[in-house]
C-alpha cells in the first residue's frame, strides 16, 4: 500500500499487511502518547500528526518497507549521529524489516519534535 483511501488511521491500519500491524500500531500509539497538541489525520494517504495545520510527522506501509517521515529538518540536524547508521532519505526513515524498527529512536524524535513548533522542509 502506497496510498491509502482511508478516512481514518483506524481504517488505514486495517488495510495494512499482517506482519506490519502490530508495528504500526505501536507507532501510532506512541505518536498519540508523546506529540501532545498535535491532531492527528490522514494526509497524502497516510497517517500524519500536525501542529497549527501544518503535518510534522507521519508514517506509511510502503511496498518494501515502512516509512517514518520526520518533516522537521532543525530535528534531523539535531539527531544527525544516530540518524547517519539509519537508512534515511531527505526526510523518511525507512524499515525494511518491521523487527529493526528502532522504537527509541522513534520516540526521541517525537519527543524532539514535540518540545516546540519548527521550520517544516
Amino acid at each position: 500500500m502506497v496510498h491509502s483511501a482511508a478516512k481514518d488511521v483506524d481504517a488505514y491500519l486495517t488495510e495494512v499487511p499482517d506482519e506490519r500491524r502490530d508495528a504500526l500500531t505501536e507507532l501510532r500509539q506512541l505518536c498519540r502518547r508523546e506529540l501532545t497538541g498535535f491532531t492527528e489525520v490522514m494526509a497524502y494517504g497516510m497517517p500524519a500528526y500536525e501542529r497549527d495545520g501544518v503535518a510534522e510527522i507521519a508514517f506509511a506501509s510502503q511496498k518494501q518497507y515502512v516509512s517514518f517521515y520526520l518533516m522537521r529538518s532543525d530535528v534531523r540536524e539535531a539527531f544527525t549521529e544516530r540518524l547517519a547508521t539509519q537508512d534515511m532519505g531527505k526526510g523518511c526513515l525507512r524499515f525494511r524489516k518491521v523487527q529493526s524498527m528502532d522504537f527509541t529512536l522513534l520516540r526521541d524524535l517525537l519527543r524532539a519534535t514535540a518540545t516546540r513548533p519548527g521550520t517544516v522542509c
